[in-house]
């Protein structure tokens, strides 16, 4: 069954006091690409992710958000006392030099650059940290290989949709072009006959039918029908197969293309010209749907 490259997927768990919560989405990218949102405190986890992620997703651009919330008072950060006691020591001068009173918000004073640091755990914590978040992570991508798996099946049903259709236009086109031989030929003839009669001139058969096979041999689009059937097959089976056939399909579905035109390009006839207009139409939708799978 093939994917599609849109999802989401959320894993959470609380560990020794810490919530941890994980959600990954995915967008349509020719290539994988991921971007991690994560706190300075699980900064150090950003390598491990990344291979997490190629190993298994393929294609897609991912958006991966880690949040931890402290359950059980505590705390998550440091503060610099050294800093601080900077901070408060220059205050304290401008003080003694200044005899406006002033009054020192020692909220204020945590927002300050360098006051407030992240914990630094022991390597025990930073280990048990990794495990969990690394753990979690593929809890969620599982989540959005799923989600993605269930648009993936009604990508496949619009998909084979749409080549049903092209292989009714193919079977029009084959009934067709059998007679455009033919209408051509009695309309050369009688173009023939209405111009000699008033010159009173005796046609030329052996002429006329050389010009009718010139035409049948210009016009004769039997191999580009035969491709264009192989090439509905080949991409119907891609989509049986399932796993990562976005590329696949998307090669397969200019052949299409490139037949058609040949086809109208080669074709003399009106209804012939329409059912390759339809079929253009249909690729090009089928060429739309496939830049959604994975």
């Amino acid at each position: 069954m093939i994917s599609s490259m849109t999802g989401f997927g959320q894993a959470g768990a609380e560990v020794d006091g810490v919530l941890y919560t994980v959600e990954v989405r995915s967008l349509n990218n020719r290539y994988l690409k991921a971007q991690m949102r994560l706190p300075d405190l699980a900064a150090f986890l950003e390598d491990d992710l990344d291979k997490l992620h190629r190993n298994l997703l393929h294609r897609g651009s991912i958006n991966f958000s880690l949040r931890m919330k402290n359950v059980c008072g505590q705390a998550l950060i440091d503060i610099d006392e050294q800093a601080l006691r900077t901070y408060m020591d220059r205050l304290t001068a401008m003080i003694q030099q200044d005899n406006d009173h002033f009054r020192v918000d020692l909220a204020a004073l945590l927002s300050l650059p360098g006051v407030v640091q992240p914990m630094t755990p022991d390597l025990q914590t930073l280990e048990k940290m990794r495990q969990t978040v690394l753990q979690l992570a593929e809890e969620a991508i599982a989540h959005l290989k799923q989600s993605r798996l269930e648009e993936g099946k009604q990508l496949t049903e619009d998909l084979k949709s749409n080549c049903r259709s092209i292989r009714e236009k193919l079977e029009v086109i084959r009934q067709r072009k059998n007679t455009v031989v033919e209408d051509y030929h009695q309309r050369l003839r009688k173009r023939a006959s209405d111009l000699l009669a008033q010159a009173q001139l005796d046609m030329d058969e052996a002429l006329l039918a050389r010009e009718v096979a010139i035409f049948a041999e210009r016009s004769d689009i039997s191999e580009e029908l035969i491709r264009l059937q192989t090439h509905l097959e080949r991409f119907v089976a891609c989509l049986d197969d399932g796993g990562p056939a976005g590329r696949r399909l998307d090669f397969i579905a200019q052949e299409l293309l490139r037949e058609a035109n040949t086809i109208a390009s080669k074709a003399f006839d009106a209804a012939i010209a329409q059912c390759v207009i339809d079929i253009k139409c249909l690729v090009d939708r089928i060429k739309e749907q496939v830049q959604n799978i994975e």
